[in-house]
Parts: structure tokens; sequence; C-alpha cells
């Protein structure tokens, strides 16, 4: 690696040589033909099809580097953009990530993010890499991420394809990062229970569990990153059904995150319904089949009666559609 002055930042470093220190960090993709340093990189595509995904962090309405280290940023900025490609049945195979700083920011900042981007992917989807991006300056720190997928010769899994009938299942954990994030901004870091502000700051989402599903049987899946309501609500108006949700299947969840959270269940109950951020999967699987390993039945799909509209009902009547929303649950502070 070049040698540069200790806490140079990037207004003391030239770009090729910032490079030069953050490309072994980053981590490697298996299906790279011509890596970093030509104008583009040359990927393999043996399915012939791939899909792709994008995602922007910003400091702000994203994250706020009072709470967050660069390496879980880069967890984070992996984490959440190869939980979309899981969300439609594909193995991660590669990303390019491109960040603006301020001209302050220190070059050991930028290397901190890339092994996080490192270790996201070694643990998370083991054969993914970074294979471009672009470095620039920026009053706001910001991160963005693309990521790319292979389908492996398997039907993408859409949120349109929920049939009635079909099971509603998850696999990942839920409410845990939006109970971090309400201790986050009642001030209470300090005091919280570290598993929730991991699972804010640094998620470590059920990637694998993608691939199992499609190859499962699953007919409909997404990310779930606003809220099991709202993401559910979407499964729902695409696939222009109904999903009913097992209450005592619910009360079940609440009841262990309380416990392992120390929380009531009622909070509880809150946050896995509309709590954001949590990236586990949502699918849905015909009756007939046995659900893989690592799924919890959470309901059931039903066609829309009579004059009646999309969405995600419990018990007696339909669920309001909340969750996490950058731009309104930000509230405008930057520290």
């Amino acid at each position: 690696m070049s040698e540069i002055p200790v806490n140079a930042t990037l207004a003391d470093v030239s770009e090729s040589a910032i490079l030069a220190r953050i490309f072994p960090r980053l981590p490697q993709s298996d299906f790279t033909i011509v890596g970093p340093g030509d104008d583009c990189a040359v990927m393999q595509a043996p399915d012939g099809r791939f899909v792709i995904t994008t995602d922007m962090m910003v400091h702000g309405p994203d994250f706020r580097l009072e709470w967050s280290t660069p390496h879980q940023l880069g967890i984070k900025a992996a984490a959440t953009n190869l939980s979309d490609v899981a969300a439609m049945g594909a193995k991660p195979t590669g990303m390019v990530v491109s960040i603006a700083a301020p001209q302050d920011t220190e070059v050991t900042f930028l290397e901190q993010i890339a092994e996080g981007l490192h270790d996201a992917c070694l643990e998370l989807a083991p054969g993914c890499g970074v294979v471009g991006g672009d470095l620039s300056v920026s009053n706001t720190l910001t991160i963005s991420v693309t990521a790319f997928g292979d389908l492996e010769g398997r039907q993408p899994l859409l949120r349109s394809g929920a049939k009635p009938g079909d099971v509603v299942a998850v696999t990942g954990r839920l409410g845990l990062a939006g109970l971090g994030l309400a201790a986050l901004f009642a001030g209470e870091k300090e005091t919280t229970n570290p598993l929730l502000l991991s699972a804010q700051l640094a998620p470590w989402p059920p990637i694998s569990q993608g691939v199992a599903g499609a190859v499962g049987g699953a007919t409909s899946a997404m990310d779930i990153s606003d809220s099991l309501i709202m993401d559910a609500g979407r499964i729902a108006a695409a696939s222009d059904v109904v999903i009913v949700l097992d209450e005592s299947a619910l009360d079940d969840l609440a009841a262990h995150l309380g416990i392992e959270a120390g929380v009531d269940a009622a909070r509880a109950r809150q946050a896995i319904l509309y709590g954001g951020e949590d990236h586990a999967l949502l699918m849905t699987f015909p009756a007939d089949v046995a659900l893989p390993p690592g799924f919890t039945p959470l309901g059931h799909v039903v066609a829309c009666g009579q004059d009646e509209s999309p969405h995600v009902n419990m018990g007696e009547g339909a669920l309001p559609e909340n969750g996490w929303n950058p731009y309104t649950g930000w509230n405008g502070e930057l520290s």
C-alpha cells in the first residue's frame, strides 16, 4: 500500500493514492473478469440475466456520525443492498460503491468503510465483492452502492406473485432495528441493549435465505426495510390480494422480542409491525410447500372481496400503513 502521512485528509492526498489504500481492503468478487482500474469492470453473468439495485446513504436522514463508526457504515451500505438482491431470489455477485465526503475527512475513515464492506460481503454473501466505484468531495457525506446478483437460472421473485391461499412467512429478525433507532433518537445510546444498536447501525440480514426461499418455492418476496406493515402492503398491492397476519404468531414474536430487548409486549409488538430497517425477508409460499428452514409463518393470503382494495389485515380490520420514512422520521439534526 502507498505511504501517506498519518491523519492525512482527502484534501492532502491524490485520488489515486487514496484508491491505492482502499482497493486492498475491499472484498473481491468471484465473478470478476476485469476488476477496478479500467473505465468499467467486466463481470461474468452465467445466467445471461442479472438483477441490479441501488441505494444511497446520506448523512442526516440515513445515518449520523455521532452514532455510527465508519466500519458500521460500510456494513450497513453493503447489507441494505445485498438484502434487496436476496429478495429477488438471486445470489449477490458484485457491487460498485461511490463515496462523496468532506475534504477534511481522513483517509483512514474511508479505509474503515472499505473494511466494513469487506466484512459484510465475507460473512453475508461470500463470493460477492466490490468491482468499482467513484470518489468525490461534498459537504455532506454520502455513500451510494449499486449491487448485482445472479438468478442462477431461476425466475426472479417479484412482489406481484402472491396468490390466495399462500402462506406468508418471514426470515430474519423483526423489531430490533426500530427499537434501536428509537433509543438513538432519545439519546439513550450509552444505556441501550447493544443488540438493538447493532441491528440498526450494522444490520446482519439473512442474505442466503433469498436463494433458499426461491429454491423452496416462494411465489413473492421483498426486503423489509420500511416496516412489516408497509412492505407487506406493497406485496398485497402488487399482487392485488389481502395479506392476513396471524395475531397469535405476532404475539409469540412480541413476547420473545420483549424479553430479549427488555421492553413490554405492547412496545415489542409495535416495533415488529411498524419498525423499519430490519432487512428481514418477507415471502409467500404455496400452502402445500414446506417452509424452508429459518422461515416463520406469519399469516396467509386471501383474495380481495368485492369492492375491497388490497391491504394488510389482522383481527377485525386493515392495519394502518405506518413505518420508517426518512422524509418525516428525521428530525433535521445532523449531529
